[in-house]
């Protein structure tokens, strides 16, 4: 039993040293060795087993980054910044174009955002360089105080396949599907400084180590929204969290024509992964009319990416109920998420305060968005709806939240007692509904459609 039990430590102890083995450490607490610095003139330097980058100014973003390029890996490391008015960031599969930034230098690839301000969008994921926010921290709020200011907090970034998932001191932040890159380099950020007062700004990195081999990826909580880039495509955890495809890219099965049995037989074309309504001169109810879904919802995360040619108007409602007292020779009723060319098309310049533009609650509530979260003409962008269990409501644009109410409320009740929708008896107050996608004589797309119901 002496000898067995002799064997099974050593054993363990093997063990245990090949698992310890499986990390390879980027830094090795005295020199900066194995990395280079690109881009900007921020310097780096090691202070007390850590590299510490400080800002300076006149310069743009300045990165120190690996010698050798990476495509799935593991990576931990810890990082402190010591204030709010700082920002950093860690590159995972990036690049370098020397002549970018107008000769200076440009590092692009998705980026872990390190953000201790009022927004707090730690963990979240952007596309330095090229595409801007792919996972904003905004949509996974539960996560959004992990990170703490004048503090090491540990990172951990999962890069394995077309799959990234972030983490901030052990609470899951951001989980994003995207095919655009697979190999690159691994980045530290000193970013760029708006004023010069700023200049000197410090952040630290430490304990920075890579797996690259028998990945086993982390459990994430279920629940949290996947950003998916593969157009309608589900991931097996968002199918484990109840998400359920709308439209599949091939076949409209899920959907009918409002106050119809059957799919509309003109107007609307199923093609190219898309579902797409058809020009009509404008005519709100066109050739094709709505599509509503087969289903009706109480509450449910709905997610959706729609394509607008130039002053283009269509919408996605929900809570519509089809009641014949409901009828109307145009669009059929419900809450509307509004979709629309904001630039060119009149009816961005009506109604109250702007209610009538991008991802408003049409005629009622104006969306609150930041030019740079709309993506240009001829980009694909992502719609949100949720709506809890307890009837409060979020519109979300490109992963920000742009609007949020309390259906039933006496403030949303005063607000469509002054609306077109004040003839109508309790007004978007229904206890189901079909979800809706309009057809108001323009060209727009939609895919990657999916639903989840809340409990």
């Amino acid at each position: 039993m002496k000898k067995q039990s002799i064997l099974t430590l050593a054993g363990l102890l093997f063990a245990s040293s090949l698992l310890a083995q499986s990390w390879t450490p980027l830094f090795d607490g005295k020199s900066l060795n194995g990395w280079k610095r690109l881009a900007g003139t921020a310097e780096y330097t090691v202070e007390d087993g850590a590299i510490v980058g400080t800002n300076v100014p006149n310069s743009g973003n300045t990165f120190l980054v690996t010698e050798k390029t990476y495509g799935n890996f593991i990576l931990e490391l810890d990082v402190k910044i010591m204030d709010t008015t700082s920002n950093s960031g860690v590159q995972v599969r990036s690049h370098y174009d020397p002549a970018g930034h107008q000769g200076k230098g440009l590092v692009y690839g998705c980026q872990y955002e390190i953000d201790p301000s009022a927004r707090r969008w730690s963990g979240g994921i952007y596309d330095e360089g090229r595409r801007d926010w792919l996972y904003p921290g905004s949509l996974n709020p539960k996560a959004q105080d992990a990170f703490k200011v004048g503090e090491y907090n540990h990172i951990r970034i999962e890069c394995i396949g077309n799959e990234m998932k972030t983490w901030v001191n052990d609470k899951a932040v951001a989980y994003l599907v995207d095919t655009v890159d697979h190999n690159g380099f691994i980045g530290l950020q000193v970013h760029a400084v708006s004023k010069p007062g700023l200049a000197g700004r410090k952040v630290y990195f430490k304990n920075i180590r890579i797996q690259t081999e028998g990945l086993q990826s982390k459990a994430f909580p279920s629940g949290i929204y996947v950003v998916d880039n593969i157009p309608n495509h589900l991931t097996a955890y968002e199918k484990n969290s109840g998400w359920k495809l709308l439209f599949d890219g091939k076949k409209a099965e899920q959907w009918v024509g409002a106050y119809k049995d059957k799919f509309p037989d003109t107007g609307w074309k199923v093609a190219d992964g898309m579902i797409s309504v058809h020009e009509t001169a404008g005519k709100e109810g066109g050739t094709g009319g709505d599509i509503v879904t087969k289903d009706v919802y109480k509450a449910f995360d709905l997610s959706f990416e729609f394509l607008l040619t130039p002053g283009a108007n269509s919408g996605v409602k929900y809570f519509v109920k089809l009641a014949p007292e409901e009828k109307t020779t145009g669009s059929a009723i419900g809450l509307e998420y509004q979709i629309l060319d904001d630039t060119l098309h009149p009816d961005a310049k009506l109604g109250r305060d702007g209610d009538r533009t991008l991802a408003s609650l049409y005629d009622l509530i104006k969306a609150n968005k930041q030019k740079r979260f709309i993506h240009p003409m001829g980009q694909w962008n992502t719609g949100r709806i949720i709506v809890y269990p307890n009837n409060h409501v979020e519109h979300y644009l490109n992963g920000v939240k742009v609007l949020e109410y309390q259906r039933g409320s006496q403030a949303y009740r005063n607000l469509v007692a002054i609306s077109k929708y004040k003839i109508w008896h309790n007004f978007g107050e229904a206890a189901e509904g079909h979800l809706l996608l309009q057809d108001h004589g323009n060209d727009v797309s939609y895919r990657s459609i999916k639903v989840r119901r809340l409990n």
